[in-house]
């Protein structure tokens, strides 16, 4: 696979459950080359379906021939082939993403599972550019989803929200829907934050954690908080990171 410095472009694509959204990324800036353009998700997501939204997406864009297709795909993905899948048809068990996405478009595609999109984004041009060592990504949302990387290479689907913390799935307590479901208290939600991160920052010892999804413009309500040896912070592309993850990594895989 080419070096990012080789391209000035690569395209981006954000798979979700309501919509999929694309669009190309300006390599040495992380900034989109384009508006985005979503487009709704299939209501029967099935593999051929999605790739037809994913073929009618890289069409809208004057895109140079060489220019590679990054994909952030909501499931674990083994090399490209998906593990299992919650939020799409389940016809997409055992898919090879990345050959469907290619033979669509014509591009050379790169598969990654939508968390560590976001982590690779944040880390290579927001919230933790620059920063060497560990740094750990979490996003809380419905879940809690996590991206693990080291001096800048991705180990990929880590599932840490679903660690077992006090006989408790951890996002079941800690999540951004627990708050809501539970009608938590800022206070109340820190403490819990407080217990998951702490057993996180005890079983990987991050020198730096990213927090995302979309509470963390709430930040100075709950990071102060927080009590960790680690430095952390909020995520500074918001709903950009996916799709500057995944183009990024596209065209640097490491």
């Amino acid at each position: 696979m080419a070096e990012q410095n080789d391209h000035q472009v690569a395209f981006g694509i954000d798979i979700g459950g309501s919509g999929i959204k694309g669009a190309p990324v300006d390599l040495a800036t992380g900034e989109f080359a384009a508006d985005r353009l979503r487009i709704p998700t299939p209501d029967k997501s099935t593999p051929e379906a999605v790739v037809e939204v994913l073929a009618e997406l890289v069409g809208s864009f004057d895109l140079p021939d060489d220019a590679p297709i990054g994909v952030a795909f909501p499931a674990p993905l083994d090399h490209g082939v998906v593990r299992f899948i919650a939020n799409l048809h389940k016809s997409w068990k055992g898919v090879d993403l990345p050959a469907l996405v290619r033979e669509a478009t014509g591009h050379e595609v790169v598969a990654v599972n939508d968390a560590d999109a976001a982590g690779v984004g944040e880390d290579r041009y927001g919230a933790a550019a620059g920063k060497d060592g560990v740094v750990l990504m979490a996003t809380l949302g419905t879940g809690i989803g996590s991206a693990l990387l080291v001096d800048g290479v991705l180990v990929p689907n880590t599932e840490l929200g679903h660690l077992e913390i006090d006989g408790h799935d951890a996002e079941t307590k800690a999540s951004e829907a627990a708050r809501d479901r539970e009608d938590l208290s800022w206070e109340k939600w820190a403490k819990r934050l407080q217990r998951y991160f702490s057993t996180v920052e005890m079983l990987l010892s991050p020198d730096l954690i990213v927090v995302g999804g979309g509470v963390s413009k709430h930040h100075k309500k709950f990071l102060p908080l927080l009590d960790l040896r680690a430095e952390i912070v909020p995520a500074t592309l918001r709903n950009r990171a996916g799709i500057v993850g995944a183009a990024s990594l596209a065209a640097r895989p490491h």
